[in-house]
């Protein structure tokens, strides 16, 4: 059984990566997606590591400790949220929401396809149920005119996402947690300061309160502290058990972009999230280890 105090982590992990789209959406319309980035990535990387230094955290890791900061540095922040945040520029915070909540079924997907792992029959059936929660969702915002090359970006940005999931997937981070998250926050800010440069140098910009505040919930908020309760958890509960709230995000990401943004949403949004995250729970729940039965001693 889960303790109440990784539920509560798993649930407010949920709620902050979903939120991130809103805050996102916010931020590239004002700016350039890319230097909002760099800056993100920045003042994370500044914040976690001075913290973590203050702490007693040190830059003396592991072997396995430097492959997470250096994936999850490239996969996830600068392919990830790279793709992503340029892809917002055109798509829906919540149309992002519910493509990115569909990493746990690529992974499964990928492991039993690529790497052979077994696939439980559940497993399979929630595989296909996501796929149909999303069919749903997409096929209703294409016939509106949702931008295909933001959708495309979108789906390549999982793929790096699921990527990154499943390169570092038993790593948790230990006594250095802090440390590496800012790492792998500065590895994404050098990776993405020239492709910024040369792409958006000379785009026009200005400051405003709504893009300051939008840029400072994501450096403090989904940046360090999300990123922080994402490897505590993986430490307490495992990589499987902790991917299993991703199942919230497809509702909650409809949810809040509706309320912060004002994003319309019907009933195939509805619908199509409430699928897709049956099928994201399917997955997960299949996909943790069953305890081993309770035997009296002597057999």
């Amino acid at each position: 059984m889960m303790d109440l105090k990784s539920a509560l982590m798993g649930l407010g992990f949920a709620a902050i990566w979903a939120s991130a789209f809103t805050s996102t959406r916010i931020a590239v319309v004002e700016m350039p997606p890319l230097l909002a980035l760099v800056i993100r990535f920045g003042a994370s990387a500044a914040i976690a590591m001075g913290l973590a230094w203050a702490m007693g955290q040190t830059l003396r890791l592991s072997r396995a400790e430097w492959r997470t900061v250096i994936v999850f540095g490239l996969c996830q922040n600068a392919l990830y949220l790279g793709l992503n945040w340029t892809a917002m520029q055109w798509v829906e915070a919540s149309a992002a929401s519910i493509i990115a909540s569909m990493m746990p079924l690529m992974v499964a997907f990928v492991g039993w396809a690529v790497l052979g792992e077994p696939l439980r029959r559940q497993a399979a059936l929630g595989l296909v149920v996501g796929v149909i929660g999303v069919t749903i969702i997409m096929s209703v915002r294409l016939s509106q005119g949702m931008h295909l090359g933001g959708l495309l970006m979108c789906l390549a940005a999982v793929v790096a996402l699921a990527v990154a999931t499943m390169a570092v997937r038993n790593a948790g981070g230990g006594a250095n947690v802090l440390m590496i998250v800012g790492l792998q926050m500065a590895v994404g800010a050098a990776a993405l300061a020239l492709p910024s440069a040369v792409l958006e140098w000379g785009r026009p910009w200005e400051w405003s309160g709504r893009l300051i505040g939008a840029l400072a919930y994501s450096v403090l908020v989904p940046g360090i502290f999300a990123t922080f309760i994402w490897f505590r958890l993986v430490t307490r509960i495992g990589a499987v058990r902790a991917a299993a709230f991703h199942f919230l995000s497809p509702p909650l990401g409809v949810a809040i972009a509706a309320l912060w943004l004002g994003e319309s949403f019907g009933w195939p949004d509805v619908i199509g999230s409430v699928v897709v995250a049956a099928g994201i729970l399917m997955v997960q729940l299949a996909r943790v280890p069953r305890a081993a039965p309770v035997t009296r001693p002597g057999g």
